[in-house]
């Protein structure tokens, strides 16, 4: 692949939240040292927003996205103010509990809510993504929950695919890749042994066919997102590694 085809590499940085609560613009500036274009928050970062906006800023680290509650009554200002203080046109929702995946109805109902806040991200200018886990791809009536998703969900709804969630969630990653297409612009990365109980390793160590996903998402991704949500070694150390990984393979551009 040609370099300047590569897309950029953001790191989610749920991933760095025990060190962010401790050391938080030392641990952004050991982001933007690493190399890394971008930064995805996530919500209930430590530090004052306009504080956190601003460092982003001061080390051009790109906000391409951020993980956003829901935006219902009590959580419609805070979303709309981490908007515009990190200058976002997107947003997406981390997490909506398995026991809303459980059936045919309660899927629908589910993406009628994703519909019902993706017109309010809309009427702000801002569009509005849904994070897998692994409880959206069972099958459900011989169909893979994800393919009801792709039909009850507005075409304005993307999806942000967890691309390892996916593969521990049954499907295979490439795959599932291919089949959203455009409607992922935002792909998350991760590695690990896939069980969903172990450990995650830096991006590259695991069983994830990672070079095999970049290239199917080569024309349909916009960022590629480290994102590891527990590892057995040095979080910092694994978000460093992940980035070598990604950049020195040609699967990625850093900025190092």
């Amino acid at each position: 692949m040609d370099m300047s085809d590569l897309k950029p590499v953001a790191v989610q940085l749920y991933s760095l939240r025990e060190a962010l609560a401790q050391d938080l613009e030392g641990t952004i500036r050991s982001v933007a040292d690493i190399g890394y274009v971008g930064v995805e928050p996530y919500g209930g970062m430590p530090g004052e927003l306009d504080d956190v906006a601003s460092l982003f800023r001061e080390l051009d680290l790109q906000v391409c996205s951020s993980h956003v509650p829901y935006p219902d009554d009590d959580n419609k200002e805070a979303v709309l103010a981490a908007a515009e203080a990190f200058g976002l046109e997107r947003i997406c929702i981390a997490f909506m509990p398995p026991a809303e995946f459980e059936t045919v109805d309660s899927i629908k109902r589910t993406c009628e809510r994703l519909n019902q806040a993706g017109a309010f991200a809309g009427a702000h200018g801002l569009s509005l993504g849904y994070h897998n886990h692994w409880w959206e791809f069972k099958q459900l009536n011989g169909c893979a929950t994800l393919e009801l998703m792709l039909e009850e969900l507005d075409d304005d709804v993307f999806l942000q695919i967890d691309t390892y969630w996916a593969q521990v969630g049954g499907l295979d990653a490439v795959e599932v890749v291919e089949r959203v297409g455009a409607r992922a612009p935002l792909i998350h990365l991760k590695d690990g042994s896939l069980d969903k109980d172990d450990d995650m390793t830096a991006v590259g160590g695991g069983k994830m066919d990672v070079p095999g996903i970049i290239q199917a998402t080569a024309e349909t991704a916009e960022w590629h997102i480290v994102e590891l949500d527990r590892c057995a070694t040095d979080m910092l150390g694994a978000v460093r590694d992940s980035y070598a990984y990604l950049t020195t393979n040609g699967l990625a551009r850093g900025k190092k």
